[in-house]
């Protein structure tokens, strides 16, 4: 058994969707949450502006002392995990195997859809993944840059105008393909799970990365032993780097309890 919390990061609040899911698997467990929110998105940076951010949010959470740090962000997933992995001494864990192995069970005409971020895209990590998995499966990406900006000003809502446009003119080619499965390949898009689902239709799986992932890592913590041994329920500890205001808002609305009063601000080029 191990008491210590799990880290969890992201470049927004996109990564609660991995809380969300750490918190219904594992409710006695300690999470400790960051938020690069002064420095969202990181989809379209460089990989050494990526590299070089995930290196200092792991090193905040590190003041900490943690058992796991989950890279609770498509982005840094699919370009900085195995960095990660091999400076520091405990497991770091992603959502890109997860969300690959789950879309490869899911689909039945072997026609996945893969949304993400340009820099995920650009990887082409869950693309390897998911043939790994499930070769010869036809593995159709596209880009969606504008996602997470609007999800981080609060567009996800279905009934958005504006979200649904944009959400129409991303997903138009892989519905017109034929995809009966559809990979939410950064942690922001579930938020938009609903206008995602609206759009495509039932007959086409949704394949969550953030709770993909939160799912591994459940299993990892007991495989190890490493799960909590307290009988209360665990916190949740959010830190941002920009305003707590506009996080706790919005958190608050899809975590479903208040955590104003458990968000910090830091600042993150210290680290």
């Amino acid at each position: 058994m191990d008491n210590r919390p799990i880290g969890v990061f992201d470049s927004g609040l996109g990564g609660l969707t991995a809380v969300r899911e750490l918190c219904r698997l594992l409710p006695e467990e300690d999470i400790v949450y960051f938020g690069d929110t002064g420095r969202v998105p990181y989809g379209s940076r460089s990989r050494e502006t990526i590299v070089k951010y995930a290196r200092q949010d792991v090193a905040f959470l590190r003041t900490f002392d943690l058992k796991a740090i989950v890279i609770a962000c498509g982005t840094v997933s699919t370009t900085a995990l195995d960095t990660l992995a091999a400076e520091n001494p405990i497991p770091v864990l992603g959502v890109v195997v997860p969300a690959a192995k789950a879309a490869a069970e899911a689909t039945h005409n072997g026609t996945i859809g893969l949304i993400g971020t340009q820099a995920s895209i650009r990887s082409g990590a869950y693309e390897r993944c998911i043939q790994t998995q499930r070769p010869g499966t036809v593995v159709l990406a596209q880009p969606c840059p504008l996602f997470v900006p609007l999800v981080e000003n609060g567009r996800f809502h279905r009934g958005d105008v504006v979200i649904e446009t944009v959400a129409a003119e991303y997903l138009q080619p892989l519905k017109q393909a034929g995809v009966d499965t559809l990979v939410l390949g950064c942690t922001h898009y579930p938020l938009l799970e609903e206008v995602i689902s609206d759009y495509m239709g039932p007959e086409v799986t949704l394949i969550n990365a953030g709770a993909a992932g939160a799912r591994a890592v459940a299993d990892r913590l007991r495989e190890t032993d490493a799960l909590a041994s307290r009988k209360e329920g665990g916190s949740c500890r959010c830190f941002v780097s920009d305003r707590q205001e506009d996080f706790a808002r919005i958190a608050s609305t899809f975590l479903g309890w208040d955590v104003s009063g458990a968000v910090g601000q830091i600042d993150i080029s210290r680290y």
